[in-house]
């Protein structure tokens, strides 16, 4: 096991030193603590789990990291944590993850380190990697994603969602819907994917799928859009895994001339603030995204305070169909 003197030794600094740094004291010298902080991520220093734990139970800090602050549905779910810390006393720090793996791997670090007294994530992957965390015996709840480490969780029912956001696309008469989704490491992603392709066999109609993978972002959904449409046979409608993806299906489609609700459907996961304003107004499977909020902070707060113990929780929280324009058929 490696000891706090291991990691003096390697910074060239003093045992005192590393403790003050790694506490977050204002009276460290920065380069020092800079070089502190360097040899305990080097040589995997944990620390005691114990004595942090004694520490955490003092502040009143909570760090929430999410995976892009750009995005309306992270922006409620940060609200609703917010108001539930607030209400109970706590303050929450912000962490912009930004859909990259290294940067949430630096900011988990970071909070393990620090003098938080719980974290709620949402991962970038089902493998994103909190054994540190847990091993430092920080309160954990993810949202959104799935981790493979039982952790409490709240999510949505991706699967139904989808499933319900694509069969409506049937019923209305289109009968070549594709999904333009997120990275395949991403359980959201496959999940949203998954309800596509069950929609498509329930119909009985012997549909092919068509689908692309990308990262949650603008750009890839219009990427995806062009290569969907480009391809031999094209859909004409689309069903797109979240906002970003979709506000990118829909340059895509304007940029080609194409009418949405007339030309080709469109129906997205999530139902973002601007989505019912834009024309035509866009369908949507809506999430309680400030209630997925709500619930972590709550679930968090519960492990903190020690008023909950036991194995990991999972809440999974319903979506909603949301019909509007750009979803129904209107006859040629």
């Amino acid at each position: 096991m490696v000891k706090i003197s291991d990691v003096a030794r390697e910074a060239g600094v003093s045992v005192a030193t590393v403790s003050r740094a790694l506490n977050g004291l204002a009276t460290v010298n920065p380069e020092y603590a800079q070089r502190v902080h360097i040899a305990a991520e080097k040589l995997g220093y944990r620390g005691n789990a114990i004595a942090r734990g004694l520490r955490r139970r003092k502040t009143d800090m909570l760090a929430l990291i999410i995976s892009d602050v750009a995005n309306p549905f992270y922006t409620a779910i940060a609200r609703g944590v917010e108001d539930v810390a607030e209400n109970s006393g706590y303050s929450v720090i912000l962490c912009n993850a930004d859909e990259d793996a290294a940067k949430e791997s630096r900011y988990l670090r970071a909070v393990e380190i620090g003098q938080v007294a719980g974290v709620i994530l949402s991962p970038h992957s089902g493998t994103t990697d909190v054994s540190r965390l847990r091993a430092a015996d920080v309160p954990l709840v993810v949202v959104d994603r799935p981790l493979a480490e039982p952790v409490d969780s709240v999510m949505v029912q991706s699967v139904d969602g989808a499933r319900a956001a694509t069969r409506h696309l049937l019923d209305e008469g289109w009968r070549r819907p594709a999904c333009v989704t997120g990275p395949a490491d991403a359980a959201t992603a496959l999940d949203r994917l998954h309800g596509y392709r069950l929609a498509l066999a329930d119909s009985g109609l012997g549909i092919a799928e068509r689908f692309v993978h990308g990262q949650f972002s603008q750009a890839d959904g219009a990427a995806g859009a062009s290569a969907l449409i480009d391809g031999a046979e094209p859909p004409d409608s689309f069903f797109a895994a979240n906002t970003q993806l979709a506000l990118g299906v829909i340059a895509e489609l304007r940029a080609r001339g194409l009418r949405i609700g007339q030309d080709v459907g469109l129906i997205m996961f999530d139902d973002a603030p601007w989505a019912p304003f834009i024309d035509p107004p866009i369908s949507v499977v809506a999430q309680p995204a400030y209630e997925i909020g709500v619930h972590a902070a709550r679930l968090l707060l519960s492990r903190v305070t020690g008023a909950e113990a036991g194995p990991a929780r999972d809440l999974v929280l319903s979506t909603e169909l949301v019909v509007r324009g750009s979803s129904r058929r209107v006859p040629t």
